[in-house]
């Protein structure tokens, strides 16, 4: 059993950055990729980026070049690293590990 814990939402301006923070329950050196999440309003969830457990990354079109995916096993934890936001990047963000196990999500706002 793996619990997910995501922090670091909140408000910010277009241009602005924010860093989300998923800690994990257990270990995640052995865990599977992990990844985030985001669902916008009266949209689907849709994948971000995602983590190998050797730090192999992959991200969606709309976030390369702003975003940044990472892990630190040593804490349990990842990291979303999302530099130059954009009002569209408005979203809840989820923290998500193998097989199906999701944090309770933390909201991301970006507006002036």
């Amino acid at each position: 059993q793996v619990q997910l814990v995501e922090s670091g939402g909140g408000l910010v301006q277009p241009g602005g950055s924010l860093r989300l923070s998923c800690a994990a329950s257990s270990s995640i050196f052995s865990i599977p990729p992990m990844a985030w999440y985001r669902r916008a309003p009266g949209k689907q969830r849709e994948p971000v980026a995602v983590i190998t457990s050797g730090g192999s990354t992959n991200y969606a079109d709309s976030v390369k070049g702003r975003f940044t995916i990472s892990r630190d096993n040593a804490k349990n934890t990842i990291y979303l690293q999302m530099n130059n936001l954009k009002p569209e990047d408005t979203a809840v963000y989820y923290c998500f590990a193998p097989s199906d196990y999701w944090g309770q999500g933390t909201q991301v706002t970006v507006s002036s």
